[in-house]
């Protein structure tokens, strides 16, 4: 049978759906399981999940070059099934050391799932990268508000429910992957800068600072998944309040992310990265002050608002202004800069915690990404003159 022309673009909002929604089983629970479980320390816990972040990186990169040099579908089947066996395999072997293996393993195949699922988008004819990765973005917290909310009551009944419930995402992504991913990858030219070798080395250095504006927005953003809900508990906050906190953010982004999409007659993609991203960094510098649980409310609103603007509008500003030959590798570059900035993060949280405090640590994540900002902007207007 003769492959279609296109993916069907809620084909691919599926497939993103089942693979966060799998991965949000796994990360609330990896760090308490491997301490309150296994008899693991907190610094073991740790160093796994830097490894793991690694190994994502490593597949982020492969993911694209396989993507753009290989075959895209190929390459998404080998990265779905990576991640999907050795979920499978945690169902029945996940005692120590065998379960830091496995999750290693399904670092890098999400790697690579999340660059090959974000090339496929970038494919999509007929709607502008801005709308496809708006709604991608949408997709990916619909499914991080169902993975969190469910394994809280799984978890009680057992961790092997909670293994083998995550293993139904990954093997219905596996499915996804096979059934519809096996397309002809061709790019449109909707909003598309012309793929010329002179207008290629014109913008590298914008997507180098792009990914670089990526890296300290997500640096900062795994803060709120690591010493933050040590710094709500410290702050006599319930934990459960602390989980509602990434309830109400998945909710909110569900709800607002086809308002966004609204704006491109009105607001160039640029712009809105500018405008997002600031308000993502005033709500670490606001952190500074924030001494009682509404203010958190209100706080996590503020970042809810600039994530929805500026976060899914940097992999479409790198879809408009790159080769199309090229998909994969600048997809893989902007979800590496996500990885980076995810390893790093909570190891940069507990040295500047360790040896100051968490003043310090919010002011300097605020000034590492309006620095950031300033340089990509001032590289974007030098480059439209």
């Amino acid at each position: 049978m003769k492959p279609a022309t296109e993916v069907k673009m809620k084909w691919v909002v599926l497939a993103s759906f089942f693979n966060n929604a799998g991965a949000a089983f796994l990360w609330p629970l990896t760090t308490v399981y491997m301490h309150n479980y296994l008899h693991q320390s907190l610094a073991t816990a740790g160093l796994v999940l830097f490894i793991m972040s690694c190994a994502m990186i490593a597949g982020n990169y492969l993911g694209g070059i396989l993507f753009d040099h290989w075959h895209p579908y190929k390459t998404a089947i080998a990265s779905v099934s990576i991640a999907t066996l050795a979920v499978i395999t945690l169902i029945f072997w996940h005692s120590w050391p065998v379960f830091a293996v496995l999750l290693v393993i399904v670092g890098f195949g999400d790697g690579a799932n999340i660059t090959v699922v974000n090339a496929y988008a970038a494919s999509i004819k007929g709607q502008s990268a801005r709308y496809v990765f708006n709604i991608l973005y949408m997709a990916l917290n619909v499914g991080v508000v169902v993975g969190t909310l469910l394994v809280g009551f799984l978890l009680d009944l057992g961790v092997t429910v909670v293994f083998a419930v995550t293993s139904v995402c990954y093997m219905a992504f596996l499915v996804l992957t096979v059934l519809t991913f096996n397309v002809t990858v061709k790019r449109t030219e909707v909003e598309k800068v012309t793929a010329t070798v002179a207008s290629k080395a014109h913008h590298e250095k914008l997507v180098w600072l792009i990914c670089l504006v990526t890296a300290t927005a997500y640096l900062s953003y795994v803060l709120w998944e690591s010493v933050m809900a040590v710094h709500l508990t410290n702050m006599h906050i319930p934990f459960y309040a602390y989980s509602l906190l990434w309830t109400m953010n998945g909710i909110l982004i569900i709800v607002g992310q086809p308002f966004v999409n609204k704006l491109a007659p009105y607001v160039k993609l640029r712009r809105q990265i500018e405008i997002g991203m600031l308000i993502f960094a005033t709500s670490f510098f606001l952190l500074i002050f924030a001494k009682t649980f509404s203010f958190f409310i209100v706080d996590f609103l503020i970042l809810t608002v600039g994530e929805m603007l500026g976060l899914p509008a940097m992999p479409a500003l790198i879809d408009e202004i790159t080769d199309p030959s090229q998909t994969g590798k600048y997809q893989g570059m902007v979800n590496m800069s996500m990885s980076i900035g995810r390893a790093i993060g909570p190891l940069y949280g507990g040295l500047i915690i360790d040896h100051a405090n968490y003043s310090i640590l919010f002011l300097s994540v605020t000034v590492m990404m309006v620095v950031s900002l300033i340089a990509m902007s001032a590289r974007a207007r030098i480059e439209n003159q």
